[in-house]
Parts: structure tokens; C-alpha cells; sequence
């Protein structure tokens, strides 16, 4: 299951350049468009969290020079001239990911080693979906869009205990029996693979906190909003629509105490 607004007309054309690792424990899959500024140190960092690692950068749709610094870094580039779609890149990445462990981060922030090493280190002690346990401020009188739609969706998921936090946010780290599970393509639209997670009894938890909030580019809003945040919010809105076509429109709830027999 794929969101209609990250498919394409035409496949779009890819080039890949490999430097193939003869048996990874870690893949570490970063989506990068336009990010020259940082994608080299971002490599930087994810080449340090383990001996054993492979990187996966999937650059599309640069204009900047970020395939040319890319391609200097030893790492499995896969570049297409196109923009692929907010989160596409992560599907991508993860089907040509062999690692026994997953990890998914930003091309346009810089996250030291060792704050990164804690995901891998949840998903080796037995953990499937390691999250990023960041839920946001809720403490400000409008609370984000995108914030409101994690907590909502964690309670439709009977997990309250992790409040904001999601596949939506990096860093997020997944076993390969998670990948198996949840299949590739769906990591395209967060909010489902994380939905299909908890769903499916895979063991999903907040591991450790990544201030993303701060490391975040700010974006720039038109007159109709945040574009991405009406993305986020819509993938939402569908992951809650499947809930209810797999689970019944109460989404797996019972109707509690309600007589609605007696309703006339």
C-alpha cells in the first residue's frame, strides 16, 4: 500500500554507485535532496556508530552538488534526477539494505555517533522498532498539527505509552524481521508502517531522545500552510482509514458499555 501522492507517473531513472560491504550488521539509509551543507558530515556519523556498516544515500532531485560530495564518500549511492517524494527515499534504501539492522536519518542533520548508536543497540538486545522517544512540545496553547495526529494515533493503536513518538520522526531503527513484516514500500508513508507495526505484535519501543525539534530546518509556509504538515497529517488520516478497513470502523475497539440495542 502506497500513498497516491508519492506515486509516479513513470519510473523515474536511477543511476547507482556501490561499494558493496561484504556482510553488514548495520544499514544506515539517508534520503538527501539538496543537502550539500551537511551530507558529508552526516556520512561521517553513520560510518562511526558501527565497525560493520554499511551507508545507503538515496539523493534525489539535487540541484546543489550533493551527488558529486556523496560520490567521494564510499557509499552506496543511489541517485535519481528526480524528486521522489517526501519518505520514498527510506523505501528505497531499505530494499537495497542488507544489514541485519536498520537505521533511518536525515540528510540535513547532523546527529553525533554516539546518539545514534543507542537504536541499534535496542533492536541487537531484542527490540523490532526502535523509535525516537520525541513527541514534541504539547505544551503550547496549538499544539502542532503533525503532534495531535501522533498522539491520536498511538491511543487508535492502544499504545498511549508512546505518546507522540512514531516511525514518522528519525532516528528509528528496524530489525530485519520488522522489514519483513512491514515491507519496504510501506515505509514510504510512516504513520502506516508504523500503525502495521504495532498491529502485526512487533516489539515497538521508545528507545532514547533525539531533540529533532531543534535540529530541524525550519520550513517555508505558503498562504494555505505547511505543505509537509498536510502531507504528515493526510498519511495519518489514511494509516486511520486502513485501521478501520483492517480492524472494523471502530479500528479493534469495543463499543464498551453501550446498549445501542435499546436506541430507537
Amino acid at each position: 500500500m502506497i500513498a497516491n501522492n508519492r506515486k509516479r507517473a513513470r519510473k523515474p531513472r536511477r543511476s547507482v554507485r556501490s561499494y558493496p560491504h561484504a556482510s553488514p550488521y548495520l544499514s544506515v539509509i539517508i534520503p538527501a535532496m539538496n543537502e550539500r551543507r551537511t551530507i558529508a558530515r552526516v556520512i561521517r556519523e553513520a560510518k562511526r556508530i558501527h565497525p560493520n556498516t554499511e551507508v545507503i544515500v538515496v539523493v534525489n532531485g539535487s540541484t546543489d552538488g550533493t551527488k558529486k560530495i556523496v560520490a567521494r564518500q564510499r557509499v552506496t549511492l543511489l541517485s535519481y534526477e528526480e524528486p521522489l517524494g517526501h519518505d520514498v527515499g527510506r523505501s528505497i534504501g531499505a530494499s537495497a539494505a542488507r544489514g541485519k539492522v536498520l537505521l533511518f536519518i536525515d540528510g540535513d542533520m547532523v546527529i553525533p555517533y554516539k546518539q545514534l548508536r543507542p537504536f541499534v543497540q535496542a533492536i541487537a538486545s531484542g527490540t523490532d522498532v526502535a523509535l525516537n522517544d520525541y513527541s514534541g512540545p504539547t505544551h503550547k496553547r496549538t499544539v502542532h498539527g503533525v503532534i495531535l495526529a501522533k498522539h491520536v494515533l498511538n491511543i487508535m493503536l492502544s499504545r498511549p505509552d508512546l505518546r507522540g513518538t512514531s516511525m514518522t520522526a528519525v532516528p528509528h531503527a528496524l530489525s530485519r524481521r520488522a522489514l519483513d513484516i512491514i515491507q519496504s514500500p510501506n515505509l514510504s508513508i510512516p504513520p502506516l508502517a508504523h500503525a502495521m507495526a504495532v498491529q502485526r505484535g512487533l516489539r515497538v519501543q521508545a528507545v532514547h531522545h533525539v531533540n529533532v525539534g531543534k535540529l530541524n530546518p525550519s520550513r517555508v509556509r505558503n498562504r494555505n500552510g505547511d505543505p509537509l504538515e498536510n502531507l504528515i497529517i493526510g498519511d495519518h488520516l489514511e494509516t486511520m482509514d486502513w485501521l478501520s478497513h483492517e480492524f472494523g470502523v471502530r479500528g479493534g475497539f469495543t463499543d464498551l458499555t453501550r446498549n445501542r440495542e435499546i436506541v430507537r
